[in-house]
C-alpha cells in the first residue's frame, strides 16, 4: 500500500505567518510615504497582496507537482536558458534606479531575473550533482574529476554571476555563489577546495568593492558611520536609531518615527528596522524564531529526501532563504555594509516574494516524500 503523503504543516504555517506579518509591516512602513507620493496609503500594500496571491498560487501548484518531474533535462536546461535570456534582455531595457535589474509591467511593477537565477542555479546543481552521484556511487570529489565535475557544475553559476554583477548587483551575485557553495559542500566537495575557491575570488571581490565609488562609500559608512552622518553613514545610523528606539516591546504598530522620511527603503530592504522599532525586541525575536523554524523544517526535508536530487534541491532552497534572511538582519543591525537584500517573505517586492513562495512549494513537495534514510538512492 503506498505511503500517504502529508503536508508539512509547520513549514506551511511558518511561511504563511511570515507573509502575513510582511503584509502588515509593509503597510505600516509605507502608508505615510505612499500617501504623500501616490495619494493612497495602501499603494504598496495592494501590490504586495497581489504578488502574494500569485506566489501562493505558485506554492500550491508546485506543492502538488512531484519534484521528480523537475529533474528532467528539458526542464533543467529550459530554466537555465530562460533565465540567461532574461538576464541578457534587461540590458536592452531602460534603466531603473540607475541599474538594469528589472523587467517592468507598467504600474503593476516588475520582475528581477536575478531572483529567478537563484532558483535556476539550485535546480541545475541538484540535477547535475545528483547525476554524478548515480554514475560514480560516491559524492566525494577527487583531484582527477575536479575539472570535469566542477567545470560544468559552475559554468551557469559563473555566467549568471557575471551578468548580475554587470547590472550592477553585487549582493545578489555573491549570494548566488554562497548558495552554490552550500550545495557543493553537502554534495561532498572538500572544505579545502571551497577555501581555495574563496581565496581565488577574494581579490576580484576586493576590486569590485573598493574600485567602485558607491560600494567604497558603503564600506566607509559601515566602518565609521558617525564620520559622515548625513552622507555615507546616514542609512545605517537611521536603521540603528530605529532598532534602538524599540526597546523590548516596541513603540507600537504604525507608530514608528524613523519610517517618516528618515529611514530610506523602510518598506523594502530595511523593514526589519521598522519591525524592531514598532514591535521591539520581542517582535524581532519572534521573527527570527520563524526563520529558525523554517531552516529546521527545510533541513529536515532535505536530509529525509528519498534521493540526492531532492536532498540537494531542498538544501539549496533552505540555504537561499535562510542565508538571505541572515544577510538582511546583519545589514540592518550594522554587522555588514549596507546592501540591498530584501527580507524573504516580509519585504515589499514582487519577484522576490513569488520566487520564495514558489521555492517553498517545491520544498513542501519534497517534505511530503521525505523519510529518514541514508544517502543511498
Amino acid at each position: 500500500m503506498p505511503r500517504r503523503l502529508e503536508m508539512d504543516r509547520w513549514l506551511f504555517g511558518v511561511t504563511l505567518t511570515l507573509c502575513l506579518l510582511g503584509a502588515v509591516m509593509v503597510y505600516s512602513a509605507s502608508a505615510v510615504t505612499a500617501g504623500e507620493e501616490y495619494g493612497h496609503s495602501a499603494h504598496f500594500l495592494v501590490r504586495q497582496l497581489l504578488w502574494l496571491g500569485i506566489g501562493l498560487g505558485a506554492l500550491l501548484a508546485l506543492m502538488r507537482l512531484d519534484y521528480q518531474r523537475l529533474r528532467e533535462p528539458a526542464v533543467v536546461f529550459s530554466a537555465v536558458c530562460v533565465v540567461f535570456v532574461l538576464l541578457v534582455g534587461v540590458f536592452f531595457l531602460d534603466k531603473s534606479h540607475a541599474t538594469h535589474r528589472w523587467i517592468r509591467f507598467g504600474s503593476l511593477g516588475g520582475i528581477q531575473p536575478s531572483e529567478l537565477a537563484k532558483l535556476a542555479v539550485i535546480l541545475y546543481l541538484a540535477w547535475f550533482l545528483g547525476q554524478k552521484r548515480r554514475q560514480t556511487a560516491t559524492l566525494e570529489f577527487t583531484k582527477e574529476d575536479l575539472v570535469k565535475t566542477l567545470g560544468p557544475a559552475l559554468a551557469p553559476v559563473l555566467l549568471f554571476f557575471g551578468l548580475i554583477v554587470l547590472q550592477p548587483d553585487l549582493g545578489t551575485s555573491v549570494e548566488l555563489v554562497l548558495i552554490a557553495a552550500a550545495i557543493l559542500f553537502v554534495a561532498g566537495l572538500s572544505p579545502k577546495w571551497l577555501g581555495a575557491g574563496a581565496a581565488l575570488g577574494l581579490p576580484g571581490l576586493y576590486l569590485l568593492i573598493m574600485k567602485v565609488s558607491y560600494r567604497h562609500d558603503r564600506v566607509l559608512g559601515f566602518l565609521n558611520p558617525e564620520a559622515d552622518p548625513q552622507g555615507k553613514g546616514f542609512q545605517l545610523l537611521q536603521s540603528l536609531i530605529a532598532v534602538g528606539s524599540g526597546g523590548f516591546t516596541g513603540v507600537g504598530l504604525m507608530e514608528s518615527k524613523q519610517k517618516l522620511f528618515y529611514l530610506p527603503e523602510a518598506h523594502t530592504d530595511f523593514i526589519f528596522a521598522v519591525i524592531c522599532e514598532e514591535l521591539g525586541f520581542a517582535g524581532a525575536l519572534i521573527l527570527i524564531t520563524l526563520f529558525v523554524l523554517y531552516a529546521w523544517r527545510g533541513l529536515r526535508a532535505a536530509f529525509g529526501a528519498p534521493d540526492n536530487f531532492g536532498r540537494l534541491l531542498a538544501l539549496g532552497i533552505t540555504a537561499m532563504i535562510t542565508s538571505q534572511a541572515l544577510i538582511n538582519f546583519a545589514v540592518v543591525l550594522g554587522m555588514m555594509p549596507t546592501k540591498g537584500i530584501p527580507l524573504p517573505f516580509v519585504s515589499y517586492g514582487g519577484s522576490s516574494l513569488v520566487v520564495m513562495l514558489a521555492a517553498t512549494g517545491v520544498l513542501l513537495n519534497i517534505s511530503q516524500q521525505a523519510r529518514p534514510q541514508d544517502w543511498q538512492e
